[in-house]
């Protein structure tokens, strides 16, 4: 039996989650006309699974996230449980695969912020208002991985 997946708490999310399911990506795939995927985490305190709808970017083959809770203080929970579980999976349209995620480097944050700023403007205004700095998340298909191995 299948493990039951959480959908994000927040009704604007779950709403968007359930209508990108129903329909394999072709509504939901497009957020107010960006790009966007369900990530799937396992959560750090209840090891539950949990799903969440997120705007994204491409670097390669690889998929980027920009950790931004829409500006708050702090991280969003998607990403606090990804810290602690990078094993996670993606759904881009109908396709869903297993992929690694990881924060990226500081070295490769400042391209890649860059890169999610182009994608999302509204991120820049967001790393305005909080003190913290934004995590850019970089997420590998699991074949990747398994390749680079």
């Amino acid at each position: 039996m299948a493990e039951t997946i959480d959908d994000s708490p927040v009704g604007w999310v779950a709403s968007h989650v359930r209508r990108y399911l129903e329909t394999d990506g072709a509504d939901g795939g497009k957020y107010h006309g960006y790009d966007a995927l369900l990530l799937t985490t396992r959560g750090r305190r209840s090891g539950k699974l949990r799903r969440t709808a997120l705007i994204y970017g491409r670097d390669g083959d690889r998929y980027l996230l920009a950790a931004s809770n829409g500006g708050a203080a702090r991280h969003p929970s998607w990403y606090l449980n990804l810290c602690d579980h990078p094993e996670v999976e993606v759904q881009v349209g109908a396709e869903r695969f297993p992929a690694r995620a990881r924060t990226a480097t500081a070295q490769e944050r400042a391209r890649l912020w860059e890169a999610m700023t182009a994608v999302f403007p509204t991120y820049a205004r967001y790393q305005r208002q909080t003190d913290r700095e934004i995590p850019v998340v970089i997420v590998e298909p699991a074949q990747s991985v398994d390749d680079a191995e």
